[in-house]
């Protein structure tokens, strides 16, 4: 018998098996909207679990984007504040891992294409990628070339949320004038096309882009039925859908507040398959 599970709009095809894990979806949620990644995980393993690290050991918390050039790149997962929303918020460099491996050759090749998200990296130095990514604003197949200042690895495209990329891509260089979504670049790099959204140096007006993982897997149950089990975003709530119908009418199994652990709740009815999603309501 097959079971599926959906999380988002990604299926997950169970059969003949009593555990799958999920494809890694993550959550970019700034204050323009949210944008959602499915990450290669099979594609590009060193890739995808570097950024897992980073994400899982805390260290992207209140990071904002640092670059932005319209029509090419929007850029993050170098810097943080410290005390966002008060009075002393500072700048912090994110503490970096060692840098990881050049993945452009491993598995399928994918392109630097408008809505992808890959590693930034030194020039000149292939196997240099530590914290920072970017998301492609358009087709930057440039990026793709084989030698040491490009191969940049591309490890998720977005599944939803282009419309928020397109925001980030009618931004405005700075000229004195503009009010609102605005590059700024009075600072020295790497803050020389630091996005904004008014022109004013306080931590409210920087791009903030909080990042959480989902990680969904469904299991087979001895007793019958399933077990759903999902990484909470914390503060969040969490809805549990199922359907057994295409178009789907999706019935609510379960509403619970994320505590950003892992969570597993049980569907106990196995008489029919049924497809699972979970929802994250922001």
């Amino acid at each position: 018998m097959r079971r599926f599970a959906i999380l988002l709009g990604i299926f997950v095809l169970l059969a003949g098996s009593s555990f799958v894990q999920a494809g890694t979806l993550a959550q970019f949620r700034t204050r323009l909207g949210d944008i959602e990644v499915e990450l290669y995980d099979e594609d590009k393993p060193v890739t995808v679990q570097n950024f897992i690290h980073y994400v899982q050991s805390g260290a992207y918390q209140d990071e904002f984007a640092h670059r932005l050039v319209p029509g090419f790149v929007l850029q993050g997962g170098g810097f943080t504040i410290t005390n966002r929303g008060t009075t002393n918020w500072s700048v912090v460099a994110i503490p970096t891992f060692p840098p990881i491996t050049n993945e452009f050759a491993v598995g399928r090749r994918f392109s630097n294409a408008y809505g992808t998200i890959a590693m930034a990296k030194l020039g000149g130095d292939t196997n240099s990628a530590t914290s920072q990514w970017y998301f492609n604003l358009t087709n930057n197949a440039f990026l793709d070339k084989a030698d040491t200042n490009n191969l940049f690895v591309v490890f998720g495209h977005v599944i939803s949320g282009t419309n928020v990329l397109n925001t980030f891509k009618r931004f405005k260089y700075y000229t004195g004038t503009q009010t609102s979504n605005l590059v700024y670049q009075g600072y020295a790099p790497p803050f020389d096309t630091l996005p904004m959204f008014r022109p004013k140096v306080t931590d409210t007006n920087l791009v903030f882009i909080d990042i959480s993982l989902l990680e969904v897997g469904v299991q087979n149950l001895m007793s019958g039925g399933h077990q759903i089990s999902w990484n909470s975003p914390a503060g969040m709530t969490n809805i549990i859908e199922f359907t057994t119908n295409f178009p789907p009418i999706w019935n609510t199994l379960v509403r619970t507040n994320g505590t950003g652990a892992r969570i597993s709740v049980n569907d106990s009815d196995a008489s029919a398959d049924r497809f699972y999603r979970v929802r994250i309501a922001f």
